[in-house]
């Protein structure tokens, strides 16, 4: 077993915002608010009656906040044993967990109403694979959400090193060292054109510049703190959508929602609407 997958093992153990409960409960709110609108369902419907999996669940936040938007069967998937184990203990009696590797997951084909694949894709060994099981295990008319880091990011979120993500392998590795922060840079970003072509087979709608121009709307109130947020807010709602498009290239996370077949948002106008992806 190579070193980059043994790390990946035990995430959690290393990566302590994965156990930041409240963070997560955040993250796992934008995510629902983001699926509802696209389903276009009432707020505190997003999810009803839906089987619904969390793919690099790790410590179970945000699968338990899935249970809690109405799913009928919410899962948890990973690698990461402890963070597994943790998981188990606080949400066991309404989430199931299950230990398997993404690029195998353990349901049949078109079993699952919608997948949860949130800033998981860096870490994996094949993040190809990992999106063709998806596919598979997606019913025809399932959506997956996916948060999507950008390669072109400035700041690298993991370790807050800016233009880590540029560098090669080799660079990187020597820069996180220098900086004390890790002993190897493991992840691995893509760029916006790399994720449209990993994701070629899906009919792809981007909710970034809707979540930052609304963050209220999407439960993405951590975006914007302070007055000099919400002025940052107010500008970016005013921005004319051809302006803010420009910027796509770098933007250092993409929220996308995903389907196998053609469907469109059903939820209410918006001043940054959803837009598709096209992927080559």
């Amino acid at each position: 077993m190579g070193k980059e997958r043994a790390v990946q093992l035990a995430y959690s153990e290393f990566q302590g915002a994965m156990l930041d409960e409240a963070k997560r409960r955040r993250k796992a709110a934008k995510i629902i608010a983001v699926l509802g609108h696209f389903l276009g369902r009432k707020p505190g419907e997003a999810l009803d009656g839906m089987t619904v999996a969390d793919i690099g669940c790790s410590a179970g936040f945000i699968a338990d906040e899935l249970a809690s938007a109405g799913a009928r069967h919410a899962i948890g998937v990973d690698i990461d044993v402890p963070g597994l184990r943790k998981a188990s203990e606080r949400f066991g009696d309404r989430v199931t967990f299950l230990c398997g590797d993404g690029t195998a997951l353990p349901f049949p084909d078109g079993s699952l109403d919608a997948l949860v694949f949130n800033h998981i894709y860096e870490h994996v060994v094949d993040p190809d694979a990992v999106i063709k099981e998806m596919h598979r295990v997606l019913s025809d008319d399932g959506v997956l959400y996916l948060g999507l880091g950008n390669r072109l990011g400035v700041m690298e979120p993991h370790y807050k090193l800016p233009f880590l993500s540029y560098l090669p392998p080799g660079l990187a590795d020597r820069y996180v060292r220098l900086s004390g922060r890790a002993d190897h840079y493991h992840e691995r970003f893509r760029t916006r054109g790399g994720l449209r072509r990993m994701l070629r087979d899906f009919h792809i709608w981007d909710y970034s510049l809707p979540v930052l121009a609304t963050p209220d709307r999407f439960a993405g109130g951590e975006l914007f703190g302070g007055p000099a947020g919400r002025a940052a807010q107010a500008t970016l709602a005013r921005t004319p959508g051809a302006a803010l498009r420009g910027l796509l290239p770098v933007v250092p996370t993409y929220l996308w929602v995903a389907t196998k077949t053609p469907r469109a948002p059903l939820g209410d106008d918006l001043p940054q609407p959803p837009r598709p992806v096209r992927t080559p």
